[in-house]
């Protein structure tokens, strides 16, 4: 649902399409193509700087993923705007992966020879999930974009790297901050922005609990909620790609690796996909509570130091929250 942008919180901007304002790229020529594995399997993502040519202008990075409508080209729009809003075009790398669906039913999407194609429905691509007909996951996409930006034959000054997504694509980021198997092992400084997700994944089984004003965290009654701590929504019954990592390294990649949630201080309808099954319910009542609480578990109880970031007069709308002044130094740091 659009939302009203706030003078004193956001940097005043056009509502009207605007073409991407870049000159590293033409709209036309800002794609190009990543394979999955050893191929032929090959997913679409939007830049602003082709991948494979050596640019020493490049000092940082954002990679940026969409939400629930696959709707990557708007994302890469907003992104690039942002960077021009912080004045960092000119050195700053954006990506936005596209992870297209197409079931016949629910998803539509028109796909390219080999483009991998992601499983419509539920949690799949948000949490890491298999494609189809492959064995390749969401999550290994994310890390093969992050290999190529950790190239110094390509990209020799570029050294910090912001993974943000909104709504969906905040799902995504917030399970891939935990699960993903590159972030140490990479020569870059990468940061997490995880804005107005419907959900996280909980690394034990107590959920957040208002008590005489403040929140404590308690486990529900299973019978009450079954399944509440299934992943995506904790770590039980994972496979595939978490699967394969222990519960005890998830909780500590958890805590390590810096985070910031930012959340619109209006996104408190549920509006826009909003989930409202029991799992997601015994998260909060609304994805500002939900972030507000998951932070706190993070910081009081497992001793993590993520940041929160409230965004005046914006609720769920990822122009309004990424392109807010807020936002734009997490997006955009400065090294």
């Amino acid at each position: 649902m659009a939302q009203l942008l706030g003078a004193a919180s956001v940097v005043a901007i056009s509502l009207a399409p605007a073409p991407v304002p870049t000159s590293r790229c033409a709209p036309a020529e800002c794609t190009e193509w990543i394979a999955i594995g050893p191929g032929p399997a090959r997913a679409l993502v939007y830049r602003s700087h082709p991948l494979d040519e050596p640019d020493d202008r490049v000092r940082r990075a954002l990679v940026v993923i969409h939400d629930i409508d696959r709707d990557a080209k708007e994302y890469f729009e907003t992104a690039v705007m942002a960077a021009r809003l912080a004045g960092g075009l000119d050195d700053t790398l954006v990506v936005a992966p596209r992870f297209a669906s197409r079931d016949g039913l629910t998803c539509g999407d028109v796909l390219a020879a080999d483009e991998v194609n992601w499983p419509c429905e539920g949690n799949s691509w948000r949490s890491g999930g298999t494609a189809r007909g492959i064995t390749r996951t969401s999550f290994e996409l994310a890390d093969e974009i992050l290999r190529k930006l950790d190239r110094k034959n390509v990209f020799p000054d570029l050294n910090a790297v912001v993974v943000a997504g909104h709504s969906a694509g905040g799902q995504f980021v917030t399970r891939y901050q935990m699960a993903n198997r590159v972030h140490e092992r990479l020569g870059l400084a990468v940061t997490y922005v995880v804005a107005n997700p419907s959900s996280y994944a909980y690394p034990d089984s107590v959920r957040p609990v208002a008590v005489n004003g403040r929140t404590e965290f308690y486990a529900p009654e299973e019978h009450a909620c079954a399944g509440y701590n299934q992943w995506p929504y904790g770590i039980d019954d994972r496979s595939g790609y978490t699967g394969e990592t222990s519960a005890a390294v998830l909780k500590k990649q958890l805590v390590s690796r810096p985070t910031t949630y930012l959340l619109g201080n209006r996104d408190v309808l549920p509006v826009d996909a909003f989930d409202s099954s029991c799992a997601a319910m015994v998260q909060g009542a609304t994805r500002l509570e939900r972030g507000r609480a998951f932070a706190e578990y993070v910081n009081t109880r497992l001793g993590g130091r993520h940041r929160v970031t409230v965004v005046p007069q914006c609720g769920h709308d990822a122009r309004c929250m990424f392109t807010a002044r807020e936002a734009l130094a997490l997006l955009f740091p400065r090294r």
